[in-house]
């Protein structure tokens, strides 16, 4: 990545301590929203997911996860998106996306947090009780969200995970709906 404070990579401890938790990834569909490095996103490709779109707003670090993404012969099951959070959630929207797993680890300076998980609520771009994992400094989690369900918490030092579940399957779903619980 490039030098500087552009980039706050999840801890190995908690990466570890997350997809622990999840599981299995089998087929899902992932979104890497505030992707960075990307490393979310690769570790659940390496525990099966289908697919993951990387959403990144800094122009250098998107090159450098895209050169990546290139030389770990990824290109195939992933998609780059270039913005805001704010904006490129409509334009998945709009493609048709849908995600079974969401990973929001914004900076935590500027409170995007709780504004970005509001916004991927809106987006409606989440499967039916899809999960969706926010990181945040201990000191300020993020609140009540209308649309998810805070289903668990946990901390390393600093960092808080709160996993939230979005809206439940209705009945009328389709059979075979994936859902990461």
């Amino acid at each position: 990545m490039p030098r500087g404070k552009a980039v706050r990579p999840t801890s190995d401890r908690v990466r570890e301590a997350l997809f622990a938790r999840l599981g299995d990834l089998g087929g899902c569909q992932v979104l890497d929203l505030f992707a960075g490095s990307g490393a979310l996103g690769v570790e659940a490709l390496s525990r099966g997911a289908e697919s993951v779109v990387f959403v990144e707003r800094s122009a250098p670090v998107l090159a450098v996860l895209r050169e990546n993404l290139k030389a770990l012969g990824l290109t195939d099951s992933t998609r780059t998106v270039g913005g805001l959070a704010r904006t490129a959630l409509p334009r998945l929207r709009v493609a048709g996306e849908r995600f079974d797993l969401a990973f929001l680890d914004p900076p935590y300076q500027g409170g995007e947090l709780e504004a970005a998980l509001t916004a991927l609520v809106q987006a409606d771009i989440l499967a039916p009780e899809a999960t969706v994992l926010a990181e945040a400094p201990r000191r300020t989690p993020p609140g009540e969200i209308d649309g998810l369900e805070r289903s668990e918490e946990w901390g390393y030092g600093e960092t808080m995970v709160v996993r939230y579940i979005s809206g439940p399957v209705p009945s009328d779903a389709p059979e075979g709906r994936r859902s990461v619980r």
